[in-house]
């Protein structure tokens, strides 16, 4: 049975999100550098001229009063002359713009005198400002250029270190509790997680053997005193009470056997003895072997490399637990390399949909009493095979229990 979640790669991964956020920083930056410096620039190209007009104005003045000439550049109540400088206070220079001009304005002497006035044109230094502009684009579309894969290069160190310790995570999930991070580079927050991640391992690592090894051994210390009961209820003489108390002391035999089982699943120490064998006999022989009516058909089985006697307990633990929890009609349907076990109860839980099975768990109370080994001994003689176990519930009810073989 699969994971109900899996860890997969997003489709804009963080590395080209970070790319993508950095070049639009940069475009924004570069934006703001550009309004920055034409603003600035056409401010001083302003300055520039209302100071040179000003001070061509005053010494324009100062050269007609001395000599009545008038200087070069300099005019006397030119008809252009915006309006705000027609009238100028006595002795007071000012300075006004129209469109690309630059005017400064001065009585040549007391009220009604005549006003000199002198223009600069801005004219061929504001011609410049596209340019400028132009020039400010490229510079900024070169620094993007050679900004973005730096971006993308960062990013992706940032991204697989994550990736790194994002599969390490995912595979202690999936059950590998050797799995670790290991050394990061760097003593950044991405180090600190990966830190954290193995820390966690080690401890749940820690736990889970050790509760391995307790279920091991109460077990392997349970095997002999049950042995020895079940010797001698066998020598109980027949009856009612003797016949309960027999069924009791087996019943606990195979919740031993299961532990046992369980433990060294757990453990890692079993290995498959694969051979060739139909797929559809060793099936109708574990149905068989369990005792239970069930259905049985064959559809096109195939001839798999297995190992015989797990299959057949992973067959037998899906039938009987089919019967136990589930409810009648039971059916078994072999076709190709799958096996499906069906019962008509009320189905799975959606606990246990979720999160799979989980020993001394059954789910619900109205899929019957257990021990909640059965499923827990099939997902894991499923995954020694390498075979594939999912748990569903029929669209029409009843649980649906799918045993893929691998190729």
């Amino acid at each position: 049975m699969r994971p109900p979640y899996r860890l997969r790669p997003a489709h804009a991964s963080l590395r080209w999100k970070i790319a993508a956020l950095a070049a639009a920083i940069a475009c924004l930056v570069a934006a703001a550098v550009g309004v920055l410096v034409h603003l600035w620039t056409e401010q001083d190209i302003r300055g520039r001229a209302e100071a040179r007009a000003f001070n061509s104005v005053y010494s324009a003045v100062e050269t007609y009063r001395r000599t009545g000439t008038l200087a070069d550049g300099a005019v006397l109540d030119p008809v252009d002359l915006p309006a705000a400088l027609r009238d100028p206070v006595d002795g007071n220079r000012h300075v006004a713009v129209a469109g690309r001009m630059v005017w400064a304005a001065q009585r040549t002497g007391g009220p009604g005198s005549p006003v000199l006035a002198f223009d600069v044109n801005m004219g061929p230094e504001l011609s410049d400002l596209p340019r400028l502009d132009a020039a400010m684009a490229v510079a900024s579309l070169v620094a993007l250029a050679v900004a973005t894969p730096l971006a993308v290069y960062g990013a992706g160190v940032l991204a697989r270190r994550l990736r790194q310790v994002s599969e390490t995570a995912r595979r202690i999930s999936a059950g590998d509790l050797d799995a670790r991070t290991g050394p990061t580079k760097g003593t950044d927050e991405v180090a600190d997680i990966a830190a954290t991640v193995d820390l966690m391992a080690d401890s749940l690592s820690m736990r889970l053997r050790t509760e391995h090894r307790f279920t091991a051994d109460v077990a392997h210390e349970l095997r002999t005193p049950v042995g020895g009961l079940l010797v001698a209820v066998d020598l109980l003489a027949s009856g009612e009470t003797e016949d309960l108390l027999r069924a009791r002391v087996r019943d606990l035999r195979d919740l031993v056997e299961d532990l046992l089982e369980v433990s060294r699943l757990d453990a890692g120490v079993e290995q498959p003895v694969r051979v060739r064998a139909p797929l559809g006999a060793v099936v109708t022989e574990a149905v068989a072997r369990t005792g239970l009516d069930t259905e049985i058909v064959l559809v096109a089985a195939e001839s798999v490399e297995t190992d015989p006697r797990r299959l057949e307990r992973i067959v037998s633990n899906l039938v009987t637990n089919a019967h136990r929890h589930g409810g009648s009609p039971v059916e078994v349907t072999v076709e190709g390399r799958a096996v499906v076990v069906r019962d008509h109860g009320p189905g799975f839980s959606a606990e246990l949909l979720r999160h799979g099975p989980r020993r001394f768990q059954t789910g619900t109370a109205e899929r019957g009493s257990g021990h909640g080994l059965g499923l827990t001994i099939a997902l894991g003689q499923a995954r020694l095979l390498g075979a594939e176990l999912r748990l569903a519930n029929a669209p029409d009810g009843g649980a649906v229990a799918t045993l893929r073989l691998p190729d």
